[in-house]
């Protein structure tokens, strides 16, 4: 069973939205499953200790679920642009297995979320696409061959699956956006899934 890490950071619950979908996707895949996780929040004071289990949703990621992934898909909202403090910090600690090549070769996507189509979502998506080719992983993206990217009126691009929240209500995907994201998982683990079959890159 390919086991595809779905790691995220989600604040008001959008990208958690989407992380789910993205799992959706890749437990829709034979021989391929999801596991949700999340990173802990990040604060300027030092001394403000994240709780060591969330109160609800996916559990805080442990560092040895990355090297036992067989693939990773990352989600943040869009901080100026950019991915949000918490993940970045977390990818900060991953240095030791860089070094080991852990990661190397194995299937890679990204999502974000934000307030407005061109508030920096593929920005965003870049970024967090950084840290993964430095790890040497397999960036996959979603082609123009899925309609969802010619149909959407708000998340979705080819360089990985997004939401628009537009405003700050609970989060409501639309359904290019959730065919965005499945799709997305379902081509992370149908990759892992073969990789795992032939004997990696």
């Amino acid at each position: 069973m390919a086991e595809i890490l779905v790691l995220f950071y989600s604040r008001y619950g959008a990208t958690a939205a989407l992380a789910r979908q993205v799992a959706r996707g890749i437990d829709s895949v034979s021989g391929a499953s999801a596991s949700l996780r999340t990173v802990p929040p990040v604060a300027p004071v030092t001394e403000t200790a994240a709780p060591p289990v969330p109160e609800s949703g996916a559990p805080y990621v442990a560092a040895g679920e990355l090297e036992r992934c067989d693939g990773l898909v990352l989600g943040s909202p869009v901080r100026f642009g950019n991915m949000a403090a918490p993940l970045k910090a977390f990818l900060d600690t991953t240095s030791a297995l860089w070094l080991s090549g852990g990661l190397a070769g194995k299937p890679a996507a990204v999502f974000t979320s934000g307030q407005t189509p061109h508030g920096g979502q593929e920005s965003t998506l870049l970024s967090m696409m950084l840290p993964l080719l430095h790890h040497g992983m397999v960036l996959v993206g979603v082609p123009f061959t899925e309609k969802a990217l010619y149909t959407t009126d708000g998340g979705g691009t080819p360089y990985g699956a997004s939401h628009v929240a537009r405003d700050t209500g609970p989060p409501r995907l639309t359904a290019a956006e959730r065919d965005v994201a499945q799709v997305l998982g379902r081509r992370v683990a149908t990759l892992a899934v073969a990789l795992a079959q032939s004997g990696g890159v």
